[in-house]
């Protein structure tokens, strides 16, 4: 394959509102963190442990008016696009880097509302799911109707 590929998808929650930047041509952009949060069990520990990312996310013209309107604090969203880095030199003349998702398509999937009460119901049922987890992972008995 000779060619390359710069695509990102992501799904996670917006850590603050749409900050939006204006033009005089009439064009704008919006900016906007995005975490992703990776959640496992320590082998060594035993315990849950989760790694948030935080990701700029940077929405031009249309689609950045209709992200500022819908789209505010702990939404989740999901974000296709590309990654870009950008170089400028700060006041000290040092150079600093910025990496930036360039979004070109982006789904709303819940409001911050939604998720809290999806998360509590999944708490609820969580405990009564690994009863059954550790019943299933018992060794199977003459009685099992199993077809295999």
């Amino acid at each position: 394959m000779s060619g390359t590929l710069n695509k990102v998808m992501l799904i996670g929650h917006l850590g603050d509102e749409v900050k939006m930047h204006y033009f005089e041509g009439g064009g704008c952009i919006g900016r906007f963190p995005l975490a992703t949060t990776e959640t496992y069990v320590s082998k060594q520990t035993n315990e849950r442990v989760s790694n948030t990312e935080w990701h700029n996310i940077v929405v031009r013209n249309k689609a950045a008016e209709i992200c500022e309107k819908y789209l505010s604090k702990g939404d989740k969203v999901y974000i296709e696009g590309r990654i870009k880095t950008r170089k400028w030199q700060d006041d000290k003349g040092i150079d600093r880097f910025s990496t930036e998702i360039q979004c070109k398509d982006f789904t709303f999937l819940s409001t911050k509302r939604e998720s809290a009460s999806v998360e509590a119901a999944s708490q609820e049922v969580q405990p009564s799911v690994q009863k059954n987890q550790e019943v299933v992972n018992e060794p199977a008995t003459e009685e099992d109707d199993l077809p295999f």
